[in-house]
């Protein structure tokens, strides 16, 4: 099945990547159109998802991340259509002239086939559709078991709408088999894929870069922090922490750790927990001589909860936060609340993270929010893409060279 899957993607891929700009538009438009048109269809095959989840004790915070709705199905298209007025990543090109008269252009292009492998998000499986049919790419979709009936249902949805306006169905796949061993295989399949984007937890992270011989964008994991310094605006810091804990748990850009300066601890850690009175606290020696909380393990500083659970740590200083970030997070996004330049400086210098926040909620790292449209991915390595991963990441380039009998 996934070499048949592999072989149909790789020849729509020749299909769609030979489009123009205006036909990959329409395209998305179709896409947009029949995630609206056919809502309902999707809430059906959604509910038997939820139903599932449920009977297995899925959490509240993954439920929530689960579920779709005919408000999120809409918002959905919207972020489709939104990627439609985003500038083409195809169009890019450099042209230069070497002294022996040859023309060189260094020339955009699709990688070809992309697979993701990702969790119970199924947001996702239209998000990556968008940005693979605007890159020109065709794309493979696995997700998890939790979310397979919306995700079979959201792309039968799609590629029928690419079908409608003349491109083949193939563009656009998700894998029915959710076994451990259809991953594998899939990591593996090294010259029928020619990129693999995994999105969920550490662990399954973990699992992709370890062991596929494809070439891998390394995502998600987000164990994001929030450190207070000591010249914090008090009111200012305890929205932020709450937004960036509460607003939406479950997702890799929510906090999943409180560092507070020792001199501001007294006064800001009760204020804290008052707020974030569902949230379970785990702290630290010295933050349990202040408030009323369990005790945080050396494992926790290390965890990400996706859930209403929050490990804190009083500091003795912006340095100590920076080296207790830089050993405990996942390079994702990290955040200082602080009226002093100088520590703000030291901060965004010296975190090792591809997003770097000054007095604002962790929550903005977004392919949305920093007006990229739908992402495919948080990156959390160093190589082309870093970062919410927008079109131009899902790009790569070719050089083609003109010239006239030149020999070297």
């Amino acid at each position: 099945m996934l070499d048949i899957m592999c072989k149909n993607a790789r020849e729509a891929s020749f299909v769609l990547g030979n489009t123009d700009s205006a036909k990959r538009n329409e395209a998305l438009e179709a896409m947009a159109c029949a995630l609206v048109a056919r809502c309902d269809e999707i809430i059906v095959a959604n509910e038997l998802d939820i139903k599932r989840a449920r009977e297995n004790n899925m959490s509240e915070a993954m439920l929530d991340r689960l579920t779709l709705t005919s408000a999120r199905i809409n918002a959905i298209a919207a972020s489709v259509r939104k990627v439609i007025a985003l500038p083409d990543p195809l169009e890019n090109s450099e042209k230069f002239t070497r002294p022996n008269g040859l023309k060189i252009t260094k020339k955009r292009v699709p990688f070809g086939v992309i697979a993701i492998i990702y969790e119970a998000r199924p947001n996702v499986t239209a998000d990556a559709a968008a940005l693979c049919v605007k890159s020109g790419n065709a794309v493979i979709l696995r997700g998890g078991k939790e979310a397979i009936d919306s995700n079979l249902k959201i792309a039968e949805v799609l590629s029928d709408a690419l079908f409608g306006i003349g491109l083949p169905k193939d563009c656009v796949a998700v894998i029915p088999d959710t076994s451990r061993e259809t991953a594998n295989r899939l990591m593996k399949m090294k010259g029928s894929i020619d990129l693999l984007i995994p999105r969920g937890g550490k662990s399954l992270i973990r699992s992709v870069v370890e062991n596929a011989t494809v070439p891998v964008i390394e995502t998600g994991a987000g164990n994001c922090h929030v450190f207070i310094d000591e010249s914090a605006d008090i009111e200012k810091a305890i929205e932020i922490i709450d937004n960036a804990k509460r607003q939406r748990p479950s997702v890799c850009n929510a906090a999943e750790s409180l560092l507070v300066h020792e001199k501001i601890a007294s006064k800001i850690l009760p204020l804290v927990k008052a707020r974030l009175d569902n949230v379970i606290l785990r702290g630290c020696e010295k933050t349990a001589e202040i408030i009323d909380c369990e005790r945080a393990t050396d494992e926790d500083f290390f965890t990400e909860y996706n859930d209403y659970i929050l490990s804190v740590k009083v500091v003795g200083s912006v340095c100590e936060a920076v080296e207790h970030i830089n050993i405990h997070g996942t390079g994702h996004s990290e955040a200082i609340i602080t009226e002093n330049s100088e520590n703000a400086e030291y901060f965004c210098s010296r975190i090792d993270a591809a997003a770097v926040y000054v007095n604002a909620s962790t929550r903005f790292t977004d392919g949305e929010e920093f007006g990229f449209g739908a992402e495919i991915g948080i990156s959390t390595q160093k190589m082309h893409a870093r970062g919410p991963m927008g079109l131009p990441e899902m790009t790569t380039y070719k050089y083609v060279i003109e010239g006239n009998g030149q020999i070297r």
